[in-house]
């Protein structure tokens, strides 16, 4: 090797190590700046008494939030299963508007997202005569708890699902249909089963986001304490008047969002992105 190749790549050398070093700098930063909070948090809730764990306003916004969340996203998969199979298998004019307008929520500040549900249904909203005058009132009780969430989160669902979706072979759909199984057999035996992951993904990222609504749960259905106030208004009430209890649901919401991401993770089919 010549003395002008073996100063090349010494240089090369020096080059790639100083990217990695500057790489490496701005990583650890990053990671810095992103784990240190929620130390510190953990830091902070870990040490607190049973009371804190235990404590009425604790407890009653960790039921509330559960029994929404789960019926926010049973709500999103029975919805949200036919539109994603559509969007993944069918072409249509109007397809790239109903899959922008179904991931809309998905970037709408929350406080849009709730003045646009008040507008809905609220009493003076585009249907609020008509179910006043079925004796139904949506605004500041369990139900708009769970609109305002199954609003926000269900296009997380439908993302995913679609994706799983798109991902089956179609050739082994035909090959079930080829051996004189029914189309809807087919896709209970064929398709359902492959695109499950990407499903139950969808469904966890889905929960998880209902979980931390905030935004459209605040102005659609108030922050009544064993009503309407889920853990994430429970945390904002609690900065104020019971730190303790705020420091618990934040730090099982940690726990919640750090679980649900590991599992969507590891059982998403490689290539498909969710939430």
């Amino acid at each position: 090797m010549s003395t002008s190749n073996l100063t090349l790549s010494q240089f090369s050398l020096r080059r790639l190590s100083g990217k990695r070093a500057l790489l490496l700098a701005f990583s650890t930063l990053l990671i810095l700046f992103l784990t240190l909070p929620l130390v510190a948090l953990v830091l902070r809730a870990l040490p607190l008494g049973i009371e804190a764990w235990t404590s009425r306003a604790t407890l009653d916004a960790l039921q509330l939030s559960l029994t929404t969340a789960t019926i926010a996203t049973l709500i999103a998969f029975g919805i949200g299963t036919p539109v994603a199979y559509v969007l993944a298998r069918e072409n249509f004019r109007a397809k790239p508007i109903v899959d922008t307008l179904i991931d809309v929520p998905m970037v709408l500040p929350p406080s849009v997202a709730g003045l646009a549900l008040l507008m809905a249904f609220g009493r003076r909203g585009l249907l609020g005569p008509p179910l006043a005058a079925l004796g139904l009132e949506l605004p500041f009780t369990i139900a708009a708890v769970i609109l305002a969430e199954t609003f926000v989160a269900a296009p997380f669902y439908v993302r995913s699902a679609k994706a799983g979706f798109g991902a089956v072979d179609r050739k082994l759909e035909q090959m079930s249909e080829l051996l004189g199984v029914s189309p809807f057999r087919t896709w209970l035996r064929v398709t359902l089963p492959l695109s499950a992951p990407a499903l139950f993904g969808g469904l966890l990222m889905t929960w998880a986001r209902a979980l931390g609504e905030f935004g459209a749960t605040i102005m659609f259905a108030g922050n009544f304490p064993g009503r309407t106030q889920t853990m994430p208004l429970a945390i904002y009430s609690g900065l104020e008047s019971n730190l303790d209890s705020a420091l618990v649901l934040s730090l099982l919401l940690v726990i919640v969002s750090f679980g649900i991401l590991f599992v969507v993770r590891a059982i998403s089919p490689k290539g498909i992105t969710l939430g």
